[in-house]
């Protein structure tokens, strides 16, 4: 059986170097890969501030600096939550769709051609590895 800690030393390590290969390609834009990940955060629908700082693991007054600078460029907008006139919350505008769409695209396109220069069978590995990743995703 494999040793769990020595698995999630690697795993860790693997999960880095390729959250790094995806950063490279915002590089220079003027937003950093941390707002591309809030932005994606409100793809499906309009979010309370707390619920965004939980799920990227920050304090409120980190996540309302990052919105703030969304907001200036026009990428998000608040509004007041439906059901609670004191609760703020944020949502995508077009261009942050726009945006995030392009940035999506850029790194699959960059991904892809890395996962081309690997053999059929590292494919493959990869491939029956994804379904579990996803699991350890949701945990």
């Amino acid at each position: 059986m494999t040793d769990p800690e020595a698995l999630a030393t690697e795993l860790s390590t693997a999960l880095r170097h390729l959250v790094l290969l995806l950063r490279r390609t915002v590089a220079g834009q003027p937003i950093t890969s941390q707002q591309y990940a809030v932005l994606g955060s409100l793809e499906a629908a309009p979010r309370r501030m707390t619920e965004l700082a939980e799920e990227h693991g920050v304090q409120l007054p980190t996540m309302t600096v990052q919105i703030n600078r969304l907001e200036d460029p026009g990428l998000v907008t608040r509004a007041a939550d439906p059901a609670d006139a004191r609760v703020r919350t944020v949502e995508l505008t077009e261009e942050g769709r726009r945006r995030l769409r392009a940035v999506r695209q850029a790194r699959i396109a960059h991904l892809a051609r890395e996962l081309a220069a690997l053999t059929p069978d590292e494919q493959s590995a990869l491939e029956k590895a994804l379904p579990v990743l996803e699991k350890l995703g949701r945990a």
